[in-house]
């Protein structure tokens, strides 16, 4: 059951008004809310009446929920617009970077920092709100002056020098880049008229309906299947910041109708490998997060990129790898363990990939170079080498995932790492 505020009317209530605001809240929350549910809200609350909390929540989420998914973002909006004595405090401490050391007094749930972002939106705007009367000659106004950039620096910042201003914005980016996919012909066949190839199975089939008489040949074409999509992520202390916002891309990518994976299946590792697939189907991007940070217990760890790469092999190549996919392996290389092993693994893994793909947040550097032994193990076997650590190198991924000529920065690396040897 949800715990709700205390509610009482002000002599001058202003009801609709702030049924208005809140509907403009769960809007920029991500709740799809016109103006029709507005209106059908205000007339609820007129016929049930304002005398239950209990009462005015269920009849607000009956008029403005939908899916299941927006259950959570619904509660943590309407606690804090509708009077949460501490609303504003931990508004700000939802938005604000976490200190390591200090230990918070609230936890942010999945859904509550999207609430607190939309809520801010209107800081500045003058709200009458249920209990203001003690707040009255209260002014609460937001400088965004600092956090202003253009799109086009947006996009070609490191996720690392982003605010938490620029984060917001940039996961809002993500969620709307596809990467799109050629579909791979499969060896089942299809019935086509113009074929390329005879159907005689089909031919005979109907050719038995006629008494044995054969009047024309079937023609067939084979069949367009097409691949999945594998993320294996490292989440290691070197890879923690980068790592976070790139599971909201994948989240986004998982959850896109129509971009023509098959299924798109997600893995972490620091230490050890975890299978977050399941969760990043859940639809909510606060509460599919939160799930996979949970599962994972290696966040922000050491890394054994080798060891977890075994892992992944030997439990859930077969499995996931079978039908040509495409594999992102998201890593910064650095890795202490036996170089051999690991170039073993990365070996097994590209030969079981259709495509592999290896997105490196280091490449930012103009000076960077395959020094490192666990980069100089694993280049030699991956398709592409990218960089990963802004908006602008996950687009450039989009429009070169499908191509199979691409191969970014590898043969310029392989070619020094040639003439230092």
């Amino acid at each position: 059951m949800v715990e709700l505020p205390e509610l009482s009317l002000p002599e001058d209530p202003k009801l609709a008004q702030n049924i208005t605001h809140f509907a403009r809240a769960l809007r920029k929350a991500g709740l799809p809310i016109g103006p029709g549910r507005v209106v059908d809200a205000v007339e609820a609350v007129a016929a049930a009446g304002f005398t239950s909390r209990q009462d005015f929540f269920w009849t607000l989420h009956a008029c403005f929920v939908s899916k299941p998914e927006h259950r959570v973002v619904f509660a943590q909006v309407f606690r804090l617009y509708w009077r949460d004595p501490r609303f504003l405090e931990r508004m700000m401490a939802a938005l604000l970077p976490a200190i390591k050391g200090v230990q918070e007094d609230h936890a942010a749930k999945p859904g509550e920092k999207r609430a607190a972002e939309a809520l801010l939106e209107g800081a500045n705007q003058q709200v009458d709100h249920p209990e203001r009367a003690e707040d009255e000659g209260t002014e609460i106004e937001v400088d965004a002056t600092l956090t202003i950039s253009s799109d086009e620096r947006l996009r070609s910042l490191d996720f690392e020098q982003m605010s938490t201003d620029e984060v917001a914005r940039a996961k809002k980016v993500l969620a709307q880049i596809k990467l799109p996919v050629q579909p791979m012909l499969s060896r089942r066949l299809m019935a086509a008229k113009q074929g390329d190839r005879p159907d005689w199975r089909r031919t005979f089939r109907e050719a038995a309906r006629r008494g044995g008489d054969i009047q024309s040949i079937a023609r067939a074409k084979r069949r367009h299947r097409w691949p999945n999509l594998v993320v294996i992520c490292d989440i290691s202390g070197s890879m923690s910041h980068y790592s976070r916002i790139v599971l909201h891309f994948l989240h986004a990518v998982a959850n896109a109708k129509g971009a023509g994976w098959a299924r798109v299946h997600g893995f972490t590792f620091g230490t050890r490998l975890t299978n977050i697939t399941r969760h990043m189907a859940t639809r909510d991007v606060d509460a599919a997060l939160a799930a996979a940070g949970a599962e994972a217990q290696d966040w922000e760890g050491g890394t054994r990129i080798g060891a977890c790469l075994h892992a992944f092999n030997r439990d859930w190549s077969r499995r996931v790898m079978g039908q040509g996919a495409v594999v992102l392996l998201i890593t910064d290389g650095l890795d202490r363990d036996d170089p051999g092993a690991l170039a073993h693994e990365m070996q097994r893994l590209h030969l079981s990939a259709r495509r592999l793909i290896w997105l490196n947040p280091l490449l930012r550097w103009d000076g960077f170079a395959a020094k490192a032994q666990g980069i100089r193990a694993m280049l030699p076997h991956v398709d592409s080498f990218r960089a990963g650590h802004s908006i602008a190198s996950l687009e450039d991924l989009a429009e070169v995932i499908s191509r199979p000529e691409d191969s970014g920065e590898k043969l310029r690396l392989l070619s020094q790492m040639r003439q230092r040897d």
